[in-house]
C-alpha cells in the first residue's frame, strides 16, 4: 500500500470546482452535476484532461505536490441509474476515471496522488435520510472495491453530511484494504447538515473506526464558515490536514436558489486559507470546491509556495 506523500509535505495542492468550472466556463450540460459520463465521450474527456493538467501545471510550476480526485462524485449506483448507467458502465467509469489521472500524471514531474472520488448517495446540501452504518457499507462498497482494483493511491469521500455515512465508507475501505479520507461539508454555522458539530463527527468517527482514516477534510464550504467550527486548543483538529473551500461565502441553501455562479476573489480567497493556516498549521492539504477555478488554486499556492 502506498505510502501518501501528502501526509509528509509542507503543500500539497488539489484541484477546484470540476463540476462548477465545467458547467460555466466550458458550457458541458451536467445533469445531476454529474461529470462520469463525460469519461465515454471523447470531447468530455479531453475536457477533463485539460481541467486536471492546468491544475497540475500550478503545482509544477510551484514545486507542490498534488493531489487529483477522480470525475466520479456522482458515480455510485442511485445517481448512475438517474442517467441510465447500469453495475457494469458504472464500473468502467470508475475505471476510465482513473486511467484518465494516470494519463494525466506521467506528463508531470512531482508527485500527482490519484484520489478515487467517493460522493455521498443523496444530497449533499439536504440529504433526505441518513443510512445507516451498514447500508451505507453495502451501498459505496462497490466503487471502492473498483477503486481498490485500480492503481487510484486512495479514495476520498467527499462532501459528507453524516457519521453513520462517513463510518460505512471507512468499513467499506478497510475491507478493500485502500487508504481513505474522510471530508465532510459544513453550513454556516460550523454544523454538518445532519446537525452535528464538526469537531463531534470527527471524534465519533475516529472512536468508531479505530482512528482508520488517513485524515478528515472539509470541502464545499466557505473558509468563513469552517473556521468558527475549528478549535486550536482540541486535539482532533489535528486529525483535519486538508480544505477544499467554496468561492461563494452563500449558504447551501442559497447556493441551490443562485442562477449564477458566485465565484469570490481568488486574492481574498487566498488570504482566507492564509489565517487558517496561520492557526492551524497542519493544514497541508489545499485546493477549492465549487465555484472555484484554477485562480483560486493559483492563489493560494502563490501564497504558501514561496
Amino acid at each position: 500500500m502506498m505510502q501518501l506523500p501528502q501526509l509528509d509535505a509542507p503543500l500539497f495542492l488539489t484541484d477546484g470546482g470540476a463540476e462548477t468550472t465545467l458547467v460555466f466556463d466550458d458550457g458541458i450540460d451536467l445533469p445531476d452535476f454529474a461529470a462520469f459520463p463525460l469519461l465515454d465521450d471523447a470531447d468530455g474527456h479531453a475536457a477533463l484532461t485539460r481541467y486536471f493538467e492546468r491544475y497540475a501545471s500550478i503545482a509544477e510550476r510551484d514545486g507542490a505536490g498534488i493531489v487529483l480526485e477522480t470525475a466520479t462524485w456522482r458515480a455510485n449506483p442511485d445517481w448512475a441509474t438517474r442517467r441510465g448507467y447500469d453495475g457494469k458502465r458504472l464500473e468502467a467509469a470508475n475505471r476510465k476515471a482513473v486511467d484518465l489521472l494516470l494519463d494525466v500524471r506521467q506528463r508531470f514531474a512531482i508527485p500527482v496522488v490519484i484520489s478515487g472520488c467517493v460522493g455521498p448517495r443523496g444530497d449533499a446540501y439536504r440529504p433526505k435520510t441518513i443510512m445507516s452504518r451498514d447500508e451505507a457499507r453495502d451501498y459505496h462498497s462497490t466503487q471502492i472495491r473498483t477503486f481498490a482494483d485500480t492503481q487510484a493511491d486512495l479514495v476520498t469521500a467527499m462532501t459528507l453530511t453524516n457519521i453513520p455515512e462517513a463510518t460505512g465508507i471507512i468499513d467499506a475501505a478497510r475491507e478493500a484494504e485502500v487508504p481513505v479520507v474522510i471530508s465532510f461539508t459544513v453550513e454556516t454555522d460550523g454544523r454538518l447538515p445532519s446537525g452535528d458539530a464538526l469537531g463531534d463527527a470527527i471524534q465519533a468517527v475516529d472512536r468508531d473506526t479505530d482512528g482508520h482514516p488517513a485524515y478528515y477534510m472539509v470541502n464545499c464550504a466557505h473558509p468563513t464558515h469552517i473556521a468558527p467550527a475549528l478549535d486550536p486548543e482540541a486535539a482532533w483538529t489535528k486529525r483535519l490536514r486538508g480544505i477544499r473551500a467554496n468561492a461563494s461565502k452563500l449558504s447551501h441553501a442559497e447556493l441551490d436558489e443562485a442562477e449564477v455562479l458566485d465565484r469570490g476573489d481568488p486574492a481574498e480567497f487566498a488570504d482566507d486559507y492564509r489565517k487558517l493556516k496561520a492557526r492551524f498549521p497542519q493544514l497541508t492539504v489545499l485546493g477549492g470546491c465549487c465555484g472555484t477555478d484554477h485562480r483560486h488554486v493559483d492563489a493560494v499556492s502563490a501564497a504558501f509556495s514561496g
